[in-house]
């Protein structure tokens, strides 16, 4: 048994069960070695970023690391926006990156680069390997770094995947979730029933089932609001669950639900920031008034049980266990006439399975959804959380691949999918049961609202800058060169003719919209 091989032995007895690969010559080791490793699942990603993006997504839905295997330097450089997707959204995944053999270093041939230093931007634990013996031993302590949430990467020199290794015994690792100290659940308990109007911000590990209906009592024993942070990593969602407002985008508005909170409780969630700064504006949303408190770390911050502190601070308040306060929402209702943002949003909230794992991108076309989907069948759902576009389809992808039982909707904005659109042609070959659904608004359109935004009004340049067209992107024909049926739809009952019949056909499908 080699190094590679003991490695990947390790990493399967630690639960393992994913490598999203792009391999190159330096990782050849690993790639034979996963021959005799049958319960790792090799998945091939045609660009290193559906690699980091996949695991992304089963990391999310398993709460299990996946691993990545990706080529030298460049490789890892190529899956870094993705990779900072998912540190911010506290996904464990351990990466394994290639490097040149110990004594070919010296000679800095073409693709030796600085690996340590391009890891460590967007990784929490990073290691070099010394020894094949050791391999094993590394790849465990990658696995535990990871499992609190956090992206780890070990960076594997050729002749240490080649070396004898040594096998090693040890039991899986599962994600740990540590309780909340006492003090923490008592000021809690204090801010919101002292301090005026107050805020329950959740995020994170609060956005499970039981955290949702936990927070659901503690707004209704103090009239507290409860909101959710603008972009949630993962969040249990429909079928009568408690469903809270979501903290908006954009700065004013953000600012304008928070106005007169004395009191902001963190659970599970930092505290909001605006995503850029802009002049003459702070750079939080919260009210100067206003007193936070932090009842549960972000996910990216640990792993701290932040459903589970819900509940005993739901307790500590006496709050009934049969009250949430909260009102059913309506049921979305099937769109007709024009394709419009709107009717798009209620077209797949109305349409959606029951189970169904929504992994949204959608960007500036997607607003209405969260709103109108409140009400669909029950479905977990899953957002962009570090801002780094290209996410969504292979966000997908690794969620399908996590949980193959489930259907998968890829709600996913037409500039943003050219990015990392290679993740259709792994949706073929996999045979997954992924709905992707294209807002083909054929620009920019964020870009447009931010300069508006800003009093600008963009020339011939800029406004080239900020158009799709010319040629319009034809996502039925990229979809259909990857292997993957689609359907285009102009108006809201041509989408909803276009989801029923992708929804009834388990398998990938794309419905471009055209918007």
């Amino acid at each position: 048994m080699n190094g590679a091989e003991s490695l990947l032995r390790a990493a399967a007895a630690a639960g393992v069960e994913a490598c999203f690969a792009n391999p190159g010559t330096t990782e050849l080791p690993l790639v034979q070695a996963l021959d005799r490793v049958p319960t790792i699942r090799a998945v091939l990603g045609l660009f290193e970023g559906v690699c980091t993006g996949a695991a992304d997504g089963y990391g999310r839905m398993t709460r299990r690391p996946a691993l990545t295997l990706l080529h030298l330097g460049p490789g890892l450089a190529n899956g870094l926006a993705n990779l900072h997707n998912a540190r911010r959204a506290g996904t464990p995944i351990v990466n394994l990156v290639g490097e040149q053999a110990t004594s070919h270093l010296p000679f800095d041939a073409p693709l030796t680069s600085d690996i340590q230093a391009l890891a460590a931007s967007v990784s929490s634990w990073v290691r070099t390997a010394a020894s094949s013996e050791a391999l094993s031993a590394d790849g465990v302590n990658a696995i535990t770094a990871a499992a609190a949430g956090r992206v780890a990467t070990l960076i594997v020199p050729s002749d240490c995947q080649r070396g004898p290794g040594r096998a090693l015994i040890t039991a899986p690792c599962p994600p740990p979730a540590e309780p909340v100290a006492d003090e923490a659940v008592e000021k809690a308990a204090s801010m919101l029933t002292s301090r005026g109007p107050a805020v329950l911000l959740l995020g994170g590990r609060a956005l499970t089932e039981a955290g949702l209906r936990a927070a659901a009592r503690v707004g209704a024993a103090t009239g507290s609001r409860v909101i959710v942070e603008t972009f949630p990593a993962r969040m249990e969602r429909g079928g009568g669950l408690p469903s809270p407002q979501r903290l908006p985008y954009y700065m004013e508005q953000a600012r304008a639900m928070l106005s007169g909170a004395g009191a902001i409780v963190l659970v599970g969630a930092r505290k909001p920031v605006t995503f850029f700064g802009h002049p003459g504006q702070p750079g939080s949303t919260v009210p100067e008034t206003a007193a936070v408190s932090v009842l549960a770390a972000a996910s990216q911050d640990g792993a701290e049980d932040a459903a589970g502190a819900l509940e005993r601070l739901a307790n500590r308040l006496r709050a009934p266990a049969d009250i949430d306060g909260s009102v059913a929402p309506a049921p979305p209702v099937f769109p007709s006439g024009s394709l419009t943002p709107e009717t798009l949003a209620a077209g797949i909230a109305a349409c959606q399975p029951e189970g169904a794992i929504v992994a949204d991108e959608s960007v500036s076309s997607g607003f209405a959804y969260f709103p109108l989907a409140a009400g669909s069948a029950r479905h977990t759902y899953l957002c962009h959380v570090g801002g780094a576009l290209g996410q969504g389809l292979p966000m997908a992808t690794g969620a399908a691949i996590a949980c193959p039982d489930r259907p998968v909707i890829a709600f996913q904005a037409d500039g943003s999918g050219m990015y990392t659109l290679q993740a259709l042609w792994t949706h073929a070959r996999e045979g997954l049961d992924v709905t992707t659904v294209i807002c083909a608004n054929r620009s920019y359109q964020i870009l447009q609202f931010e300069l508006a935004g800003l009093g600008g009004r963009p020339g011939s340049a800029a406004a080239g800058l900020l158009d799709l067209g010319r040629p319009n992107l034809d996502w039925v024909s990229l979809a259909n060169g990857m292997g993957v049926p689609a359907r285009r739809a102009v108006t809201a009952d041509e989408l909803v003719d276009a989801l029923e019949w992708a929804f009834a056909d388990p398998g990938p499908h794309v419905v471009e919209a055209i918007l």
